[in-house]
């Protein structure tokens, strides 16, 4: 299957994705409202955050370049010492930039 790209064929696979990422999210929260939230479930909860953000990572610094490697790096240091996720994006952005730069 294939949709034009020309005309409405973007808008109409906009909107597409726009109701799949809404269905998904309402999805969530609907089904989250009949399961009781015990300690079991949040440690489960707080441990898929996790996997996910590895799941994110790992094929970055695996297959990155040496930026992205050493933007990595400069984050997890960052949010080792600071524990702040703001600043620790900041300085993988930053370190990133200024490898690729020179």
């Amino acid at each position: 299957m294939s949709i034009e790209t020309a005309g409405f064929g973007a808008l109409v696979i906009v909107l597409v994705m726009s109701v799949v990422t809404l269905a998904t999210r309402w999805g969530g929260v609907f089904v989250m409202s009949y399961v009781p939230i015990s300690d079991r479930v949040k440690q489960f909860i707080n441990a898929m955050s996790g996997s996910v953000l590895v799941a994110l990572l790992a094929p970055m610094a695996i297959n990155g370049d040496n930026g992205a490697r050493l933007a990595l790096l400069a984050t997890a240091i960052t949010m080792l010492l600071i524990k702040k996720p703001l600043p620790a994006i900041a300085a993988g952005i930053l370190t990133a930039a200024l490898f690729r730069q020179f």
